[in-house]
């Protein structure tokens, strides 16, 4: 057994270039703005599956950088994703990242109306005045909840919708690609609070 010690840094440097070749043995070629954050989310799960799952609308890459780059704030679903963002990066720009998961308020209103906290959460964000990125990786709630508001004429500059799990997850997904918004989705089961992260560090890492 042959185990190289490294450096962090050239640890990422290796795995990627493993990816990407792995990538090209299985005759796979990625478009180069959605290069990155396909490989950042490969590079987190080991899944390869990611390559052909991932959906990208329309020139979302340079849109989402663009709102970073005006200080956009990015609402997640899990304090998880939430301690996994940069946010030092997010912060040079003006943007902040927010989870209302764990709130009082929330909770209580959430057991009043006998709905979920994530739900409830995506209310609540309306209240930020910043632009939006939304970072979606283990409610399907929060994505219906959104789809409600957009369908009311909200826009956020960002949907990501990568919740995992067996309930409502793939159906929530489709309720966002049918919507008139910029989105990175997940289609299936998969995703999950790391990838969510990952997908918002990607940007962060290239803006």
């Amino acid at each position: 057994m042959n185990i190289n010690y490294m450096q962090p840094a050239d640890i990422e440097q290796e795995s990627f270039r493993i990816i990407r070749r792995e990538l090209s043995d299985a005759g796979r070629s990625l478009p180069g703005d959605i290069e990155p954050t396909v490989i950042r989310v490969i590079h987190t799960t080991a899944d390869f599956e990611y390559a052909d799952t991932m959906v990208f609308s329309g020139g979302v890459i340079t849109r989402a950088k663009e709102a970073l780059r005006k200080g956009a704030h990015i609402v997640t679903d899990t304090n998880m994703a939430l301690s996994g963002i940069n946010r030092k990066i997010l912060g040079r720009y003006g943007g902040e990242a927010h989870c209302f998961m764990a709130d009082d308020d929330v909770a209580r209103i959430a057991r009043e109306n006998k709905v979920t906290r994530a739900y409830v959460s995506m209310k609540k964000s309306k209240e930020i005045k910043a632009p939006l990125i939304y970072a979606i990786g283990n409610a399907p709630t929060a994505l219906i909840k959104l789809a409600e508001m957009i369908d009311e004429g909200f826009r956020p500059e960002l949907v990501i919708g990568v919740p995992v799990g067996f309930v409502n997850v793939v159906e929530a997904k489709e309720l966002i690609m049918k919507r008139d918004v910029p989105y990175i989705i997940n289609r299936g089961r998969k995703g999950g609070s790391g990838v969510a992260a990952a997908i918002c560090n990607s940007l962060l890492y290239n803006i």
